[in-house]
Formats: structure tokens, C-alpha cells, sequence
């Protein structure tokens, strides 16, 4: 008996899809579009190794198969799992195999289960190498290094048996309130596009049906707009029009989408009204029929339960899900109903088909019918640690400098005094959804220092307050260590470090009440309302200042705290956003000399919570400021210092006018493309590596209200003292195009300012004419 159709390899996705579908019964085809089980209620570990549950067997039963699984191998407080009770490195592709051969052999048809696994900076499981948060991939600026440490986190994670990874990309930080700050690459949507596309190509690899052994299958999170909800409130409504969504939060999808991302992650928030998980029109309209993409829609944890409230019923909220385009459940108790939903005839099982054939092209593009079980492959080499600390290390950011303070190792110094509840702590600086540690991993900012500082000098340590509250009873000690040294390092922020007695929402949000009983202020569910600095890290900071010894600030932070002027308080202030667990040495790397500051900021920082939103890309109104305190950031989007003083040129442009049709379009007569050239020179004692931004900002014209400006283009240069150099910016249609009132990006005539400079608040403009295209 020959093999049936679509078990031959040979044959298109597409072909083998339409055969499998066919063979499949309503139940079958409804259990490939759940995932209702946690994964790590699939095994439990005995002393003789890890073993299979009979509720994962019975899952397995009940719809003679399965879609995919969550979590198998997390491990953190929500789920429960610890290194005593988990699935390590050693056992992951043997406990994974276990789970695909008992689906594999004991259904009818044998389709294979997918195993999907958290990575939003590594694998999010035991033994897992954990990456800095993505804000801080962000403030390095530089996607090819993310590129690079997205495909070995993928090579790990199929490593391990798994083959889905779930990568927080598209939102933006529009509100810093918001907890979930530090899984955004930033608030500006051309930065989180470019790491987006980087995300993409590193876990999936080359563009293609299929997606290698060694790589995985990217479900991107959260389609759409989920990072500006009303008040920085966790999956709260979202008041965005066409135009806002289009400009600011679709772009980085939209890049994900083209370059081939296999999933995208519904939302929580609604937009428009809808839920996003029953948003046709983002999901079927927009992202389908407009965009062409032809992946994978997963919906968030129990986010289809959240339509009963609409629907009535959990069939109709299935039903409505459905409809509008998502193809896989996440936990909830609606989808498992769908068969009735046919049956009631509330969508079409041809509806059903559709998500069913999406799941199967997925399975098949990864080879799962072919190669089900993990291949035997050598273990993934270290460089992966060594790209999470160089990551830490390019991302660390220069806030302000009195000039001479930094670097420590650039003069003799007796004794650094290292304080404050985030100096020695490996968990409180590798942010949310990372799973526990083994002992001895990673190093904290103490601990870097210890290693760093040059022989004969000494360093002391007190915690000094601590992370939350306004106990004081910390700063005797922490003054007597500053007064007594010759540089203060006061490393403070915040933490998103998950404790066992942590209490959790149904879908592993946090929930701290407020006063913060746990020392956890940000993450997932951890919103806040003012965004200084607690009582007690304020009050050490004034005490440490007052004693005249010169105080370098290092902010270990998973979202932009609002700070005071620090001018004659602070010699230096540098920003680490959760730098993972080797940031502490990457820090002491740049505070020491051993590394240059080269970090940007890729979100702008307060003054207060009171003068949000303060992101540099709104509407160009000319608000002059309120009464009582400026409008202004304290810190602008893109800002950065370096031990060292760069000059920029004025900008220069190859043509003072362009046709709107004219830009990406063959050379007519000879005549280049359009560029914008700008000179800069490195005048100081110590080598950089400069990061020169790109601006848009329209002066006249265009059919919608102009932004401030905005982000178009960012190249990196190196220099060395003395040394300058001239950096090009091609600029094309994307270059200039706008969103327009047909619903389209288009250049539209009028005058341009092309700016050039090392931040969104320090920019040259050469002037640019567009006229419209020739009749």
C-alpha cells in the first residue's frame, strides 16, 4: 500500500495540507487548533527521570492528537517548576521526544504536536542562556549583533526539541507606566522594525518554505498596539485611530510580516472596539488580504474566554474568534467547543479548515512529518553567553558626564564604594520570564567591579535601602563606605524579578498589590503610577551625594524611571536596562575603561509621570510647556554620551528636490539616487562608536498633521581620536512616505527637513523639495 500523499516530501505544503485535511474528522481537526494544556503539567520528574502524565496521555485521547503544547520545559514562580522539579538542558530533547513519539504513535494519523516555548531573551527554561531584555537589545542600535543571538537562542531551543519561539517585538513603549516596558526594543517604530526583521531572520533563517533543523518557527507579540493601552494599564483598551496604528504600531509587524515571520500573537487590547483576537479587520483584513501573510495567528493566554462578555456563550465566543482569523487557542475553554460551534452552525467548518491547514503547513515547514524527533546535534557552543554579555556591554548608556569622573580606571583610585539594592543581584537585573538560575551564573554589578578594578584598589559594599519602601535604616552604613571613598557607585532602578510567594493571574501576569509587599516593580502586571525612584533609593541618593564624594549613578531598569536633575548631585548616570545575568561585568567594563560607553536610548526619559506621553515623535503642535514643569524629555530618544566629544557636520544632500515618483525608481539621465551625506570627527582623547541618526520631518505639505520628526535611517561608525569620516543615508520612498487617507504609505509632495545627528534633540536639517510626480 503506497504512502498517502501528504506523507511524501517531495510534494508543495500546500498540496500536502489539502490531503491531510481530508482525511481528518471534526474532532481531529478541532484538537490541532488547541493548545490547552500547560506543558508542565505533561511530565513529572521522578527520581528515576521524568515520565509522562495521564493527563497529557488523556489530552492526547480525547481529540486523537494534538496541536501544540505550551511550556513544556518553563520554569519559573507562576508555573511552579524549579530546578528540582524540571526538565534541564541534559533532558530536554529526551523528555520533548517522549511527548512527540507517544502523539506520534498512538493517534491515527500520527500528526506530529508542536511544542512551543517562551524566548523573549533566551529560552525561557532551565539551563536556558538568557539575553538582556529587549530594551536593551534596543539602546544598542545594532540589529546584525540581535540577528547573530536570535540564532543561536533558536538553535538551542530545537536543541531542546522545541520548534516554536514566542518573541515579544511589536509593541512599543508609548507609556513607560506601562510593566511590560522592557519587552519592547523601544518606543519608535522604524528602531523596533529593524530588530524586528533581525528577530525574524536569526530564528527562522533564510527566507524559504521551509525552516531548518537548527532554526525555529517566530510568533511574533502582540499584533497590535497593545503597548499603548489607557494609562499604561496591562492589556487595558487602547484609543487609537487608523492613522496611529498604521504609522506607529503596524510598522514593526509589517516588517516582521515581510520578512517572513511564521506567527503573529493576537493581542489583548481591542482596537476600534474589538478584542484582537476577534478583530477581523487587523487580522483578516489587514494582515491577510492586505499584507499578504499567510502564517500562523495564536491567540494570548485565555484572551478567547475574555469574548464571552460579547459572544454569550463560550461556543460563540469560539465561534466569533474563529471568524475573524485566530487559528490557535491558548489555554481557553472556547475553542475546545468548536465542533459544536459547526454543528450550530455559528461559523463553517470550511472557517476551520482554514486555521486547521495553517497549523499542518506550519508542522510541515518544519519537517516535523519527516524528522519528528530531536536529531542527535552538538550542544550549542558558548558564544551564545559571550553575545549576551557583548549585548549587555554595547547597550549600556551614557546618560550625563561631568567630563572627567569616567572612566574610574583612567586615574588612581583607592577605594569604590559600591551601594544600593541593585549592586548584588544577578535576578533583579535579567528582568520578567526567565526562568531560575543555577547557582554561580552570571555576575552582578558588585561582583564585575570586584573583578575589574585595578590591583590595589579596595571596594566595599552596602545595599544601603531597599529596592521598594523608605526604610532608612540602611544609610549610616552606605554614607560611612561613600565618605570614605574616592568614587561612589550607586547602582538603583527597579527589578522584575519573580519570588515564589509572587501571587499570579490565570495567565501568569503578576499581581502585586499596591505598596509592593515584593520587591517587583516591574514585568508583566507590575504597572505603576509615578515613575521616580522609591522613597528609599531617593533618600540614598541624597545622603550619598552630601558627602562630596564624586557619585556615579547606574540604573538597572526595566522601563525609564523619571529622574530629577541630577546636575552637582551625580558626576555620571548610566542606564542599564536589564543587562542579564553578565550585565554586571559589562557595566564594570565601561565604568573601568575596559569598554566604551556606545548605547543610545531607544525611549525617551521623563521629567515626571505627570508630563506624559513624552515620546519625541508626536504631532507637531507647538506646545509650549505647562506652568509647572517643561514638556521636554529629560533625556530625548537617541540620546547617548561618550567618554570622548564627536562634532557632526551640516548635512548635505546630492539633490535639493526630487520628484515623488522619482525615488526609488531607475537613474533617469545619469543621475544618482538621492543622499544625504554628513560629516563627523571624533575631537577628543578616546576612541567611539558612534551611532548617526537619521530624521525625517515634513515642513509644508502632505493631506495628515506632521510629527515632530521621525526616525529614518541609523548607521553606526567607528573613530578613533582624531579620526572623522562621512556617512551616507540613501534616501528612498520609504525614506519619506507617509500613511496617507487611502490607507496607503505614499511620498507626498512638499517640503522636507533631512536631519542628521547623535540624538532626536540635536539635529542639522538640509532642506528637501518634493514635488509631484510629472503628468
Amino acid at each position: 500500500m503506497s504512502e498517502p500523499l501528504f506523507r511524501d516530501p517531495v510534494v508543495p505544503v500546500a498540496d500536502r495540507v489539502r490531503d491531510l485535511l481530508s482525511r481528518m474528522t471534526l474532532t481531529e481537526k478541532v484538537g490541532q487548533v488547541n493548545q490547552r494544556m500547560y506543558g508542565w503539567d505533561a511530565y513529572e520528574r521522578t527520581p528515576s527521570g521524568h515520565r509522562l502524565t495521564d493527563a497529557f496521555r488523556a489530552e492526547v485521547a480525547a481529540w486523537d492528537g494534538m496541536g501544540a503544547l505550551y511550556g513544556l520545559q518553563r520554569a519559573d514562580p507562576w508555573s511552579g517548576v524549579t530546578a528540582e522539579t524540571g526538565i534541564g538542558a541534559a533532558d530536554g530533547a529526551r523528555v520533548s521526544d517522549a511527548v512527540q513519539r507517544h502523539v506520534v504513535e498512538n493517534t491515527r494519523l500520527g500528526i506530529p504536536v508542536l511544542l512551543v516555548e517562551e524566548m523573549p531573551h533566551g529560552m525561557q527554561a532551565l539551563d536556558g542562556t538568557v539575553l538582556p531584555v529587549n530594551l536593551a537589545v534596543g539602546a544598542t542600535w545594532n540589529p546584525e549583533l540581535y540577528e547573530e543571538a536570535a540564532a543561536l537562542a533558536a538553535s538551542q531551543l530545537r536543541s531542546r526539541g522545541g520548534h516554536v519561539a514566542l518573541v515579544s517585538a511589536l509593541d512599543l513603549v508609548r507609556d513607560p507606566r506601562w510593566g511590560r516596558a522592557e519587552e519592547c526594543f523601544g518606543e519608535d517604530p522604524y528602531l523596533a522594525a529593524r530588530f524586528t526583521e533581525a528577530l525574524v531572520r536569526g530564528v527562522q533563517g533564510p527566507a524559504g518554505e521551509r525552516i531548518g533543523p537548527d532554526r525555529a518557527a517566530v510568533v511574533l507579540k502582540h499584533f497590535a498596539g497593545q503597548g499603548a493601552t489607557v494609562g499604561g494599564r496591562n492589556s487595558a483598551a487602547t484609543e487609537l485611530g487608523v492613522r496611529e496604528l498604521h504609522e506607529i504600531h503596524l510598522v514593526a509587524a509589517l516588517a516582521g510580516v515581510r520578512a517572513g515571520a511564521a506567527g503573529v500573537m493576537a493581542a489583548y487590547n481591542e482596537f476600534d472596539g474589538v478584542p484582537c483576537a476577534a478583530n477581523r479587520h487587523l487580522l483578516t483584513e489587514v494582515l491577510r488580504e492586505r499584507w499578504g501573510f499567510g502564517g500562523l495567528v495564536m491567540a494570548d493566554g485565555l484572551a478567547i474566554d475574555r469574548l464571552v462578555r460579547m459572544a454569550g456563550d463560550p461556543v460563540a465566543a469560539g465561534a466569533m474568534a474563529l471568524r475573524a482569523g485566530t487559528d490557535l487557542s491558548l489555554w481557553d475553554d472556547c475553542y475546545p467547543r468548536l465542533a459544536e460551534a459547526v454543528r450550530r452552525g455559528l461559523v463553517d467548518e470550511s472557517a476551520l479548515d482554514t486555521a486547521v491547514g495553517r497549523v499542518l503547513a506550519l508542522k510541515f515547514r518544519l519537517g516535523l512529518f519527516e524528522s519528528p524527533y530531536t536529531t542527535a546535534r552538538p550542544p550549542v557552543p558558548g558564544r551564545l553567553e559571550v553575545l549576551s554579555e557583548r549585548i549587555a556591554r554595547e547597550s549600556v548608556t551614557l546618560l550625563a558626564h561631568d567630563g572627567v569622573t569616567l572612566p574610574i580606571g583612567g586615574r588612581r583610585i583607592g577605594t569604590v564604594a559600591v551601594l544600593g539594592p541593585n549592586a548584588d543581584s544577578v535576578p533583579q537585573q535579567i528582568g520578567d520570564y526567565t526562568a531560575p538560575q543555577r547557582p554561580g551564573t552570571g555576575a552582578g554589578v558588585l561582583a564585575g567591579i570586584r573583578a575589574a578594578a585595578p590591583g590595589g584598589t579596595g571596594v566595599t559594599y552596602a545595599r544601603g535601602c531597599g529596592l521598594v519602601g523608605g526604610d532608612l535604616s540602611g544609610l549610616p552604613e552606605a554614607v560611612a563606605l561613600a565618605s570614605a571613598a574616592d568614587v561612589a557607585v550607586l547602582v538603583l532602578g527597579g527589578s522584575s524579578a519573580r519570588e515564589p510567594d509572587t501571587r499570579f493571574d490565570a495567565n501568569g501576569a503578576a499581581v502585586v498589590a499596591a505598596g509592593n509587599p515584593v520587591e517587583m516593580t516591574c514585568g508583566e502586571g507590575v504597572d505603576l503610577a509615578e515613575l521616580g525612584l522609591p522613597e528609599g533609593q531617593s533618600a540614598l541618593l541624597d545622603a550619598v551625594a552630601a558627602t562630596g564624594t564624586p557619585v556615579v549613578v547606574v540604573l538597572v531598569q526595566g522601563r525609564p524611571h523619571a529622574l530629577d536633575d541630577l546636575t552637582g548631585r551625580a558626576a555620571a548616570v548610566l542606564s542599564a536596562w536589564y543587562p542579564g545575568p553578565w550585565g554586571g561585568r559589562a557595566v564594570a567594563d565601561v565604568l573601568f575603561g575596559a569598554a566604551q560607553p556606545q548605547g543610545r536610548l531607544p525611549v525617551s526619559v521623563p521629567r515626571s509621570a505627570a508630563q506624559l506621553p513624552v515620546f519625541y515623535n508626536g504631532k507637531d503642535h507647538g506646545y509650549r510647556g505647562y506652568v509647572d514643569q517643561r514638556a521636554t524629555a529629560r533625556f530625548s530618544f537617541g540620546h547617548g554620551l561618550a567618554c570622548t566629544t564627536v562634532e557632526y557636520g551640516t548635512p548635505r544632500l546630492s539633490r535639493a528636490s526630487v520628484a515623488a515618483d522619482g525615488l526609488d525608481g531607475p537613474a533617469e539621465g545619469g543621475v544618482p539616487p538621492l543622499s544625504c551625506v554628513v560629516a563627523v570627527a571624533n575631537t577628543g582623547g578616546r576612541p567611539v562608536r558612534e551611532t548617526v541618526q537619521l530624521y525625517v520631518r515634513r515642513v509644508s505639505g502632505g493631506t495628515s498633521w506632521p510629527r515632530v520628526r521621525e526616525l529614518r535611517g541609523f548607521l553606526q561608525v567607528d573613530l578613533a581620536p582624531g579620526e572623522s569620516a562621512e556617512v551616507a543615508f540613501l534616501i528612498g520612498a520609504a525614506t519619506l512616505a507617509s500613511f496617507t487617507h487611502a490607507h496607503a504609505w505614499a511620498v507626498e509632495p512638499g517640503e522636507f527637513a533631512i536631519e542628521t545627528g547623535p540624538s532626536s534633540h540635536r539635529t542639522d536639517a538640509a532642506r528637501l523639495v518634493v514635488t509631484a510626480p510629472a503628468r
